[in-house]
């Protein structure tokens, strides 16, 4: 059943104290070591955060009593706070957490038998545009700390914990709200996290981050990292990606080939997950399915269908499902793994970046209303 929260916001930060959820292990040691602690220190740190989810200095008793004291004057452990939680009919739980102002960003939680996917976001808005997506028109204010995107998994593990819920996050991708190789080193951060033995402990393989094409990140990506990697296709040709996903003209797709070639050379063992989304008499005719399955050959490949997820003002419809099956048809004789992505959470403004539009309309009625009448719950 639908279930709709209005949940209270928590304080704002101490003025001057550093987020240690801002800190991955190597940054931890570092920020430690200025104050003469040995780096062994920050694995003890990242435990009682991550794993044990313990906020208060003065309850890590393996830490010595003028450390903690220490700690306590110039740190903290900040997550983001709830302002909304919707469950839908299918069990897809979905979060929109305020950061600072009117900001908010949102996360999505999708359980399955035998694992539950946390979707979580790296920028508030996205700078790039892409035609068919809500959070793409509705423009870019800043890119999210390393902080603010860990603390997305954070807060959903506590509370999922606190709900007494059966299920925990198995599974991480970055293909909420924004580009995530626009935000470079704070999405190093967060996923080093995310795959770090001493705090969240998931398989490279269960880290995938969603990129539209920043060729140049990418390459770097492939020094530093060795977590998944999807790639926001939509188009077979320069000429329809040029129009879909306007960074094409900067990084077209022969240039994002070679990096993803690269990426699968230094991660062994891995396969490019290519994300499509099927627009009706748009990308989605047979000679598109063709196409692109001659562009990709030769790359350890996945082809992830996408049913386009409409929103206000789209110019777009979605596929008929008979035509998604033609495509999937054609892709699956050429020899790609293809799969069509369900859509759960429908009910619940799936597709992203429509929740923060529906909260920021509410909010401007709220504070235009006068303010001796009652906040309406939705």
């Amino acid at each position: 059943m639908r279930s709709f929260r209005v949940i209270k916001t928590a304080e704002r930060e101490a003025p001057g104290k550093a987020n240690l959820l801002n800190f991955d292990r190597q940054a931890l040691q570092e920020w430690l070591a200025q104050l003469g602690e040995p780096p062994f220190r920050a694995v003890q740190l990242i435990k009682w955060i991550h794993q044990r989810r313990v906020f208060d200095f003065d309850r890590m008793t393996d830490l010595g009593k003028p450390l903690r004291a220490r700690l306590a004057e110039i740190a903290e452990i900040r997550l983001p706070s709830a302002v909304f939680d919707r469950t839908s009919a299918d069990g897809v739980r979905k979060w929109l957490l305020t950061l600072d102002g009117d900001n908010a960003i949102e996360t999505v939680f999708i359980p399955e038998p035998g694992r539950g996917t946390l979707c979580v976001s790296s920028q508030l808005g996205c700078p790039l545009a892409c035609t068919f997506c809500s959070t793409g028109q509705q423009g870019f204010n800043r890119n999210l700390t390393a902080a603010e995107i860990v603390g997305q998994l954070l807060f959903v593990t506590q509370a999922l914990a606190a709900d007494g819920v059966a299920g925990r996050v198995t599974n991480v991708v970055f293909m909420g709200m924004g580009e995530p190789l626009a935000n470079f080193a704070s999405v190093l951060k967060a996923s080093n996290l995310m795959v770090d033995e001493h705090a969240y402990n998931l398989s490279r393989r269960r880290v995938t981050l969603s990129t539209s094409g920043i060729v140049p990140a990418l390459y770097r990506l492939a020094e530093v990292s060795r977590i998944s990697l999807a790639v926001s296709l939509h188009a077979p040709d320069d000429a329809l990606r040029d129009e879909l996903v306007p960074i094409n003209r900067k990084y077209p797709i022969a240039e994002l080939l070679a990096a993803c070639r690269n990426y699968v050379e230094c991660t062994p063992h891995h396969r490019i997950t290519w994300e499509y989304v099927m627009l009706d008499a748009v990308n989605d005719t047979d000679g598109h399915a063709q196409a692109l399955a001659r562009l990709l050959k030769g790359v350890p490949s996945k082809i992830n269908l996408i049913p386009f997820n409409a929103f206000p003002g789209a110019p777009y419809r979605s596929s008929p499902p008979q035509r998604v099956a033609r495509f999937t048809e054609i892709l699956q004789r050429a020899g790609y793994i293809t799969t069509v992505r369900k859509t759960r959470g429908d009910d619940i403004d799936g597709a992203c970046g429509q929740l923060v539009g529906q909260v920021r309309d509410r909010m401007r009625r709220l504070r235009a209303r006068p303010p001796h009448l009652p906040m309406v719950r939705a």
